[in-house]
């Protein structure tokens, strides 16, 4: 079999290796520095590429969340966006997108890939966000759930940091040489793709501003940081206005009244090896959510509760906790449960075990 052309790769633990000759290089092997590519991929050894058409799939750099606003001479400031964390990369002037956790993207956003693929220039690793934004011009999760389920809602590629241009990697260089690289990459106009909305340098005027217009937060980065995939870093810092965070579903309720379907999601956070429950969710629920995420569930159904200790609920029906929702809630209770928690969405990109109550927004 020859050789394919695809510029793409898959992963071997944390390293790659290029999808394009993936099958051979573990069957019959083509060369023995490809051999010596994959026995050093699966002994965690560090892999350099060996071919040109070989490229590094990164896990995105992470922000820090801090509980209140501040300022720090030397930092930028940019809107926090509520959408789909995603790293857009092209090759050969072929696109593909990938989620935080490297799930593929690029099916479920044919006009964002067509319009990255259109973009003048050689190839580029993008890090951004995908939003959808409601008639205020404010950035809502929800908004992509109901578009999964079939609604009209036009998604943005809000881009903030360029990790790659020309073929030329960028990672260990400066912030502003990277915001460079971007405005460079990708123009200022309104369409399918869009810069991060930037905000004044003053740290406390950008949170004044973002509170006001309704945004989810701001987030601050150190102009001299360089980028560290992978990890949650002190060199970003985000600051939230609205109070939304991701929980583990554990279980439902039965339904009541008019209801169809269930009634509330049991929700919760690991707290080590154990799931702490947290509160129930029974609003934000339309009708064609409620049918999907019904169907779900029922294919991981078990016998006992997930949740240590167990919650004193009535008519639960528990569930491997994998789902992953994302809640909308005005504060913590004094005995840790959610106060008004309004649900918003399923979150595929993200997984259960990142639900931990030792890093929840307060």
């Amino acid at each position: 079999m020859g050789p394919s052309l695809d510029p793409f790769v898959v992963a071997v633990g944390e390293h790659t290796i290029a999808d394009a000759d993936f099958e051979d290089v573990i069957s019959a092997g083509r060369g023995s520095r490809r051999r010596d590519c994959v026995a050093k991929a699966a002994a965690g050894d560090r892999v350099e590429p060996p071919a040109a058409d070989m490229i590094t799939l990164i896990r995105p750099m992470l922000a820090t969340l801090v509980p209140k606003p501040f300022h720090r001479p030397g930092w930028v400031y940019e809107e926090k966006y509520d959408g789909i964390r995603t790293l857009a990369y092209r090759r050969r002037r072929r696109i593909r997108l990938y989620s935080r956790n490297l799930n593929d993207l690029t099916a479920e956003f044919p006009d964002i890939t067509c319009a990255l693929q259109g973009l003048v220039g050689g190839d580029f690793v993008l890090d951004g966000e995908i939003v959808a934004f409601d008639r205020h011009g404010v950035s809502r999760f929800q908004l992509l759930q109901r578009r999964a389920l079939g609604e009209q809602v036009r998604p943005v590629f809000a881009v903030f940091d360029c990790l790659e241009q020309a073929g030329v990697g960028l990672l260990y260089r400066p912030l502003t040489e990277r915001q460079l690289a971007l405005q460079a990459t990708v123009p200022r106009r309104p369409g399918l793709l869009m810069r991060a909305r930037r905000l004044p340098d003053d740290g406390l005027t950008a949170y004044n501003i973002a509170q006001k217009r309704g945004w989810e937060g701001i987030i601050g980065k150190d102009a001299t940081s360089l980028y560290e995939p992978g990890r949650r870093s002190r060199s970003w810092l985000k600051v939230k206005c609205r109070k939304e965070a991701e929980f583990v579903i554990g279980g439902f309720t039965a339904p009541a009244g008019q209801r169809r379907h269930f009634g509330a999601l049991l929700l919760g956070l690991f707290d080590g090896p154990a799931l702490r429950f947290v509160g129930k969710v029974g609003t934000g629920f339309p009708e064609k959510v409620l049918e999907d995420l019904s169907a779900r569930m029922r294919h991981l159904q078990i016998d006992e509760s997930p949740f240590h200790p167990v919650p004193g609920e009535a008519r639960v029906t528990w569930i491997r906790p994998q789902l992953v929702a994302q809640i909308a809630f005005t504060e913590w209770t004094a005995d840790g449960k959610l106060r008004q928690p309004i649900f918003l969405g399923l979150r595929h990109d993200k997984k259960a075990s990142e639900c931990t109550w030792s890093e929840r927004e307060r």
